[in-house]
């Protein structure tokens, strides 16, 4: 039987070490934007592939009736967690975009999620993301957000590939994108 000391001094060690692999723990990658979004060669690979995407618009301001379900509803204020300010707040506002791939061998990886915004036409917008020696299952994020949101306008369409090697083994896309 541990005394009410022992048990107390365990919690408290759990929640250092908990803390401490937490802390010392790879950071979360995030997307590099690119100045221009060069075009590449097209190379499908069966051993890439996207699984999944989940796409989420945050903006209060453009409320649909439909938008007043409790899921939405819930996932909106998952988003906005954390925002205090209304300054806070207008800066989570835009375009959230998840992928989920899979790499059925290891090689050294580029996640590059390619946009268009409504006031922008067809200019192509980039981001990136490098994996390493990637072989398993991935989640990507990317979001426009922010200043961006705010000046370009909604995303209107989206192209997410996987590149390896300066060619495009994997690709997923919008409907609206050509």
């Amino acid at each position: 039987m541990l005394s009410r000391h022992m048990k107390r001094f365990l919690i408290q060690a759990l929640a250092l070490v908990c803390v401490v692999s937490s802390a010392c723990g790879a950071p979360p990658l995030r997307p590099l934007p690119l100045d221009r979004a060069n075009v590449l060669p097209l190379a499908l690979d069966d051993t890439f592939k996207f699984r999944k995407v989940i796409s989420k618009f945050n903006d209060p301001r453009a409320d649909l009736p439909e938008s007043q379900h409790p899921v939405l509803q819930f996932e909106r204020s998952r988003l906005m967690f954390g925002a205090v300010t209304q300054y806070d707040r207008t800066r989570r506002f835009g375009h959230y975009y998840t992928f989920f791939w899979r790499a059925d061998r290891a090689a050294n990886l580029t996640v590059r999620f390619e946009y268009r915004q409504e006031k922008l036409g067809s200019f192509v917008q980039a981001k990136e993301l490098h994996y390493d020696n990637a072989k398993g299952s991935y989640k990507s994020d990317f979001s426009v957000i922010g200043d961006d949101y705010a000046e370009e306008g909604k995303v209107t369409a989206w192209r997410a590939v996987l590149i390896e090697n300066g060619k495009i083994v994997a690709l997923n896309q919008s409907f609206l994108w050509n």
